[in-house]
């Protein structure tokens, strides 16, 4: 199925200044989750941004605030965002909105725990799968092959946005082009 603009949100789970250092690929991670938010807002997609425990890990990473071109977040303690109330809530405030773009960290704690929880909701999680890592490589390995197991759907920062925007020759498309240069 392909993803409508019209039909998605992005949420961005637990990009924040303590986790980020002990990833695998801190800088890759946050290069490429910027291009994605970058282009999602470009698009017009509704973000979220959730963070862990902020009092113990802290903000998220200041790049990202600055893609995602606002500060505020909701808080949460569960692995899975719809764990918490306000995530849940959040994701009622776009009923139309049923395909969720997933990225962050970690790949399979928070980020694979979403994804399950999107799709047993009835909501179609689609990971970008060069946007999310965690402290090991192998357990990226892992939570993609098991999210590719379960169903859920794994793109790339380019084939998101372009599939999302549809067609060339626009403004947004020189736009978007420019940011995955």
């Amino acid at each position: 199925m392909k993803m409508k603009r019209e039909e998605t949100q992005a949420w961005i789970i637990d990009i924040q200044e303590r986790l980020l250092p002990a990833m695998s690929q801190p800088e890759e991670l946050v290069r490429q989750a910027e291009k994605l938010i970058r282009g999602l807002n470009l698009l017009e997609i509704p973000l979220t941004v959730s963070q862990q425990y902020t009092r113990g890990l802290g903000m998220t990473a200041s790049r990202i605030r600055e893609a995602v071109g606002r500060e505020d977040y909701l808080e949460k303690l569960s692995f899975s965002c719809l764990g918490e109330p306000a995530m849940r809530e959040r994701l009622a405030a776009f009923p139309e909105r049923k395909t969720v773009v997933l990225l962050g960290i970690e790949s399979h704690i928070c980020v694979l725990q979403t994804a399950l929880d999107l799709k047993e909701a009835g909501y179609e999680p689609v990971v970008a799968a060069d946007c999310v890592d965690s402290r090991k490589a192998r357990d990226r390995e892992m939570a993609l092959r098991r999210m590719e197991q379960e169903g859920i759907r794994l793109a790339t920062v380019e084939s998101c946005l372009f599939e999302l925007l549809g067609r060339a020759g626009t403004d947004t498309f020189r736009q978007i082009s420019r940011l995955i240069k």
